[in-house]
């Protein structure tokens, strides 16, 4: 509905309405002229300073081409033409020979220009104290002006037309556009919407003036901060924003914040002419809408904040993203990407679905609008707590007046707000009570100490492996020290020096015994896969204990004797504790075995020895190196 103001109240605000660009003090940028995205201050002012034009940075590597305050410390930035595609050091913005605004980048290649490719070229730029960028014509006419491409913020004397918008950007200090905007539509109707980020493509429309559907025409904010929806024929038809400010005193503006309001704020230009304001921006009353948390809790899409979270108001009005029990931020840098959970979800495989698992903790006044697959009425709140633990769809119920809502996830449009009697009965696994609240960021300093204590315990186990190496590889040194070397005591001997191993694969794993005598038991074997060749290997059971020395100085003594009637030693196996002779196999027996074929002696090494002396002087003079034990009393 119109508004009927009294007629001189019309005067006045017709007395606000925006002065022609025409009538602005000039600092004219001359064809030709350039800036240079680096770390100097280089920049085109306008004539009282408050504004300039040029680069800002905005990142370690990222410029924006932009427009900003100029005399405070903050350098607000209040436009941008390239907050999408970040320029990098050594881009170059030119108003070129054929008036062009052309914005390169540091290989030469075009970002963005104003006017578009065809049109009329400038005489000339300039930056207005209005805040206002212009490329002017031969005639003074504006050929293009940075206030008909606004990007978040409106100036005193900016004008939104029809399809105009106001894009939030992604983050405080992120200037990309971001989840919210503001537009003026075709139809006249100034509606604010929710995007499907990272498209600006509208989804839902969590404000609206309504009355000028069909008659808006343009969005007017005069000089003394008002703000209102004008028809064609200037009839006022909705007041956005109503406060009025010394402009002479205040720097002034309206911009739509990445949380998704629209605010107005305000700057003393001095210290002296601002002796009812603080030295920072400060919010004027009134900021729309109100409560965005319960503007937006009715949409299809994630809502104020992400998916699994949930919106509250703070003591200074904003808005702020929290997790719920359970749940921590997906990413703590940018919290209005919503949450995920710190637990493994309910098994609907699992006979039980692992009720006794989970346990249910109260949100009071906390709803998950269009996050229901279930309802229930008339029930109570146990019957609808233990429903939920029951189902392993159901993440979180919510409970009012005898119903039961049961949700799933991705939880959407969560919000907590005094005025709601919802509660919210979040399902959680019983292992992560001890979590602690997902809404707030880990403490740095337990980081710090978890991470300390994990760097000494990790320390602390590397030197005990490298000493728990040093000690094996040790003892595997002196043990490998105990075994001769392959011929190390046969050097003029033809003997072969075996492995246990060899030794107990050519017996069969010691299987066919031939005999025992009084150092051990002799067993048959087989050598080769081809020329096989039988052998007979005897244990030195006895023998283990004995020297190196000793048992190096026997196998000399016995391979080094050639007798027709002893069997000749072909090799020895001298591994750790095993002390073995190989001898070539005679299947009708020795000397020695025919003697004492029926004897049942017990002969001791030194007799054995003194025995085969006395054959061999018998039959045959043979080298007395040594004499060769043998397998006897088989």
């Amino acid at each position: 509905m119109n508004l009927q103001l009294p007629y001189c109240f019309c005067f006045f605000l017709l007395l606000q309405l925006p002065f022609s660009t025409n009538g602005q003090a000039y600092n004219n940028v001359s064809l030709g002229s350039s800036l240079t995205a680096a770390s100097g201050d280089l920049f085109w002012t306008s004539p009282s300073g408050e504004f300039a034009f040029g680069f800002q940075q905005v990142s370690d590597a990222g410029y924006l081409l932009a427009i900003w305050f100029n005399n405070i410390p903050e350098r607000t930035i209040v436009w941008s033409a390239n907050r999408n595609n970040l320029a990098q050091r050594g881009s170059t913005v030119q108003l070129t020979a054929d008036g062009q605004l052309v914005l390169n980048n540091q290989s030469g290649t075009r970002i963005w220009t104003r006017p578009e490719l065809g049109g009329s070229g400038a005489a000339y730029a300039a930056m207005l104290d209005t805040g206002n960028f212009v490329l002017a014509g031969q005639a003074g006419a504006n050929l293009w002006q940075s206030f008909d491409e606004p990007t978040d913020t409106l100036l005193p004397t900016q004008n939104l037309n029809l399809g105009g918008e106001l894009i939030a950007p992604y983050l405080e200090k992120n200037y990309s556009d971001g989840r919210f905007k503001l537009i003026l539509q075709d139809d006249g109707n100034l509606v604010m919407q929710t995007t499907a980020y990272p498209l600006t493509t509208s989804i839902f429309a969590y404000w609206t003036t309504q009355s000028s559907i069909g008659s808006g025409h343009q969005l007017i904010f005069n000089q003394s901060g008002y703000m209102y929806v004008v028809a064609t024929n200037g009839t006022i038809l909705n007041p956005v924003f109503s406060n009025s400010v010394p402009s002479q005193d205040l720097y002034l503006r309206a911009t739509i914040d990445y949380d998704g309001v629209f605010r107005q704020y305000v700057y003393p230009k001095t210290a002296s002419g601002g002796k009812r304001w603080a030295m920072n921006w400060t919010t004027l009353p009134n900021s729309i809408p109100s409560n965005i948390c319960l503007a937006i809790r009715y949409s299809a899409a994630s809502g104020a904040c992400g998916f699994n979270s949930y919106c509250t108001l703070g003591d200074d009005q904003r808005p702020s993203c929290r997790c719920p029990p359970g749940y921590t931020f997906s990413d703590h840098d940018d919290e209005r990407k919503g949450c995920k959970k710190t637990f493994i979800s309910q098994d609907c495989d699992h006979p039980s679905q692992e009720i006794d698992s989970f346990e249910i903790r109260d949100m009071p006044n906390t709803n998950f609008p269009y996050a229901d697959y279930e309802v229930f009425s008339p029930v109570d709140e146990d019957w609808c707590r233990q429903s939920c633990l029951s189902d392993c769809y159901c993440d979180v119920a919510t409970f009012i007046d005898g119903k039961c809502w049961k949700k799933r996830g991705p939880l959407l449009n969560g919000v907590t707000d005094p005025s709601l009697r919802d509660k919210a009965l979040m399902k959680v696994r019983i292992a992560n009570r001890t979590a602690g609240s997902s809404a707030k960021k880990r403490d740095p300093s337990a980081l710090i100490v978890t991470g300390s204590v994990l760097l000494g315990s990790s320390i602390f186990l590397i030197v005990l492996s490298l000493l728990g190496i040093y000690v094996f590889f040790t003892r595997w040194n002196r043990q490998k020290r105990k075994v001769i070397p392959q011929h190390h005591v046969i050097r003029d001997m033809n003997l072969q020096n075996f492995t246990y191993n060899e030794l107990e694969t050519a017996t069969g794993g010691f299987d066919e015994e031939l005999g025992r005598g009084a150092f051990g038991p002799v067993y048959k074997g087989v050598l080769g896969d081809e020329d096989k060749q039988i052998i007979a290997v005897k244990k030195l059971e006895k023998m283990a204990g004995e020297g190196e020395t000793e048992f190096k100085t026997e196998v000399k003594v016995i391979g080094r004797t050639n007798h027709k009637n002893l069997v000749q030693l072909v090799g020895f196996c001298n591994e750790g504790q095993h002390r073995l002779l190989v001898y070539e196999y005679m299947s009708s027996g020795s000397l020695l075995q025919i003697k004492f074929l029926n004897g049942d002696l017990a002969i001791s090494s030194a007799f054995h020895l003194l025995l085969l002396r006395k054959s061999a002087a018998e039959h045959e003079k043979s080298r007395r190196d040594s004499v060769a034990d043998q397998y006897e009393t088989m």
